[in-house]
């Protein structure tokens, strides 16, 4: 993908525009529009993404102390198609849509988090956020959705260690004590991100998880600022 400046960015009620990719809400469904060219080896990647909620959700709640960053699931129980002409592939299943925002950079606020997203066997979603910030306690946000939008919070188990990623960062997975999670498969492994899906024990039921680690010191390091432009170009 290619970050681009402020003149190839439109936005109105139902249309966010970058370049020639868009995200449009059609009343019932958020259709993503991807038109983009791959780095560093050049290939257009062209298709179409379609995510429609089954609910929305309102809930919103602060990641640190003085809740200067927000996280809220808007759409934590969807459906989702794909439909890509390049690469050629199409699938469809079980889908999560959610926001962060922040009033600050995020380096001033965490040095790293887990977070894993689970679909449970009645169809509804759980999320726990394991944030370890820069300053005081560990937070951890554990919240079950349901398909209409309700949300109820859960105590989180206890956090388990995983095995690192080939860049090293370390995984860890919140999982019912004396049943240890496993890594099904590695999704995405980067110097400062690594996104896998796991196997655990979740409120009573063995889940297959979408999980992510963010090492927030290697994000801002000048290494990986060095790396960013071989992967996003950017265009003014």
């Amino acid at each position: 993908m290619t970050e681009r400046g402020r003149s190839h960015v439109q936005r109105s009620q139902n249309r966010f525009s970058v370049g020639p990719s868009q995200l449009h809400w059609n009343g019932q469904s958020l259709v993503i529009d991807i038109d983009e060219v791959n780095v560093p080896i050049p290939m257009r990647v062209r298709g179409r993404v379609t995510v429609r909620p089954v609910g929305l959700s309102s809930f919103v709640t602060g990641l640190d102390a003085d809740a200067l960053h927000r996280w809220g699931p808007i759409a934590p129980c969807s459906r989702v198609t794909v439909e890509m002409q390049n690469p050629q592939s199409s699938w469809s299943g079980h889908a999560y849509l959610d926001s962060n925002e922040g009033d600050e950079p995020v380096d001033r606020a965490f040095n790293e988090w887990d977070w894993a997203r689970a679909e449970m066997a009645n169809g509804d979603t759980t999320v726990i956020y394991d944030v370890r910030p820069r300053h005081g306690p560990d937070r951890v946000v554990a919240q079950r959705f349901t398909p209409g939008g309700q949300t109820s919070a859960f105590v989180a188990p206890p956090r388990q260690t995983l095995a690192r990623s080939k860049w090293q960062i370390g995984r860890t997975m919140r999982t019912q004590a004396g049943s240890g999670a496993s890594i099904v498969q590695t999704l995405e492994d980067t110097p400062f991100y690594v996104r896998s899906l796991l196997r655990a024990d979740l409120l009573g039921e063995e889940v297959t998880a979408v999980h992510e680690t963010l090492s927030i010191p290697r994000l801002v390091s000048l290494p990986v600022r060095l790396m960013l432009p071989w992967r996003m170009p950017r265009r003014g």
